[in-house]
């Protein structure tokens, strides 16, 4: 009899061990690329991925949306750049043109090894609305393509200001922290050369296109 109860309590201890091994390993075992999720959503356009637990942090889903509209900025500003440098016949203009080249290559090399080290997947072309808006600039000429440049640029980085801003204070995540603060600067040194061309209609800022970055 007590054999038989001692055999049985070990089978029942054995159980409740494997169970607890079992709920612990998707918590807290990280790698180089996202674990299990732990939660819902914190904001950002949700991809259903929840949170997402990796070696770096908590991933979450406006995490995820920020790497990615990072790499949508590169996409459209990079060509958008090159571009000013050939066409803009105002120093200011090709000076802005050459800051945004600067500027989306080192951010660019920096959100594809954050996607790559937290496994997100990253759009390799520009949205629909920034192709619109490459290809307004394709079609102007002369002092009205210098001022479309202007205002499309401004627009756009005026509007992801504050987003940057919001994912740098609230993210738990160090890599996507990291690349919000290069975000910030390059977006700060950006407003900052795009001003300096004199081109900015500042009134109609609030009313202009809304950027997908």
């Amino acid at each position: 009899m007590a054999t038989r109860y001692t055999i049985g309590s070990g089978l029942v201890i054995t159980a409740l061990a494997l169970t607890l091994i079992a709920l612990l390993i998707p918590v807290d075992s990280f790698g180089s690329r996202p674990a299990a999720a732990v939660a819902g959503p914190a904001g950002g356009d949700d991809d259903g991925g929840g949170t997402l637990s990796t070696a770096y942090g908590p991933l979450t889903a406006a995490d995820r949306d920020f790497i990615r509209k990072v790499r949508l900025a590169g996409l459209w500003e990079l060509p958008a750049g090159r571009q000013a440098q050939q066409r803009g016949s105002r120093p200011a203009i090709k000076t802005a043109g050459q800051h945004l080249i600067d500027g989306h290559t080192e951010l660019d090399r920096q959100v594809i090894q954050v996607g790559q080290a937290l496994g997100v997947d990253l759009p390799n072309q520009p949205s629909a609305q920034q192709q619109d808006w490459l290809g307004q600039m394709n079609r102007a000429r002369g002092e009205e393509y210098e001022r479309l440049f202007t205002q499309l640029l401004r627009t756009a980085h005026g509007k992801v200001f504050a987003l940057v801003a919001q994912i740098r204070g609230q993210t738990k995540n160090s890599m996507v922290r990291a690349l919000a603060t290069s975000a910030n600067t390059t977006v700060l040194d950006h407003i900052t050369v795009l001003e300096d061309t004199g081109l900015v209609d500042f009134d109609a800022l609030s009313n202009n296109v809304q950027p997908t970055k």
